[in-house]
């Protein structure tokens, strides 16, 4: 038992330590942008925003619609029966805004671009694709890993922001004809409630939550050799480490706030 103990604690020591050497050459990448590719990596950053951020509006939209109709409709017709009518915006921004929002706007991602980053990459293993960019000397930090975790990580971020805005407020337009409580009332309780910490704490986690789920996925598309077979395996894996990993930022940034 202790050296199973062991030999998972190392394992998810070096696990965690690739991941952080992956985004910080990434980051430096990034901040010591060169002229040489300065064009190609804007290409492939500009194909991750479309994919990542604006292909994933209508899936986001119906999700955050349906979260929105669920959450607005149990908190708008059960508190004012309790006489806690004042705590409808409360719950709504602890709910929506600071947890449910990032954590499924980042399950959406994951279940998108983090698989098709991890299939993209894995395919380009096995085809030798990535062995020939190293022979030229073309570094992948910077045209392969850094445009794709960039794209994610901004993607993320706005994906978060519509997402709270749309469960929210259309959470509570579609489920009007249920509720006893006026638009501007409504409005007015969230926007109380609502401060620029529970904003800046929703733009925090979209941005812990992309870098996760980026460095993950390329860290295991780059980890398959030499066969097919490996590609769904690993892609496997990525999706549900970005998962734990997604949950583990949650729990290490929201837990302080509340001690």
């Amino acid at each position: 038992m202790i050296e199973w103990v062991g030999r998972k604690t190392i394992a998810g020591y070096t696990y965690l330590a690739a991941l952080a050497t992956l985004s910080s050459q990434a980051f430096l990448d990034l901040i010591l942008p060169t002229r040489q590719g300065r064009r190609e990596s804007l290409q492939v950053l500009v194909r991750q925003i479309l994919f990542t951020g604006v292909d994933a509006l209508p899936v986001t939209t119906v999700i955050a619609l349906l979260l929105g109709i669920i959450i607005v409709t149990q908190a708008g017709t059960q508190l004012p029966r309790l006489g806690a009518g004042g705590l409808v915006g409360s719950i709504i921004v602890v709910t929506v805004v600071r947890e449910l929002g990032p954590l499924l706007t980042a399950f959406i991602v994951v279940g998108r671009s983090g698989a098709a980053i991890a299939t993209e990459l894995g395919n380009m293993s096995v085809t030798r694709e990535v062995v020939a960019l190293r022979l030229m000397g073309i570094p992948l930090s910077r045209f392969v890993i850094m445009p794709r975790m960039v794209g994610m990580v901004l993607s993320m971020i706005c994906l978060t922001l519509y997402f709270d805005v749309v469960a929210v407020l259309g959470g509570y337009l579609v489920a009007n004809a249920h509720l006893t409580i006026p638009f501007y009332a409504f409005l007015e309780g969230v926007i109380k409630a609502l401060s620029s910490t529970d904003v800046a704490l929703t733009a925090l986690k979209g941005l812990l939550f992309g870098s996760a789920v980026a460095a993950v996925c390329c860290h295991h598309g780059l980890a398959v050799r030499s066969s097919f077979t490996e590609v769904p395996q690993q892609t496997t894996r990525a999706m549900i480490n970005s998962f734990v990993l997604c949950l583990l930022i949650d729990v290490v940034v929201t837990v302080p706030l509340y001690l």
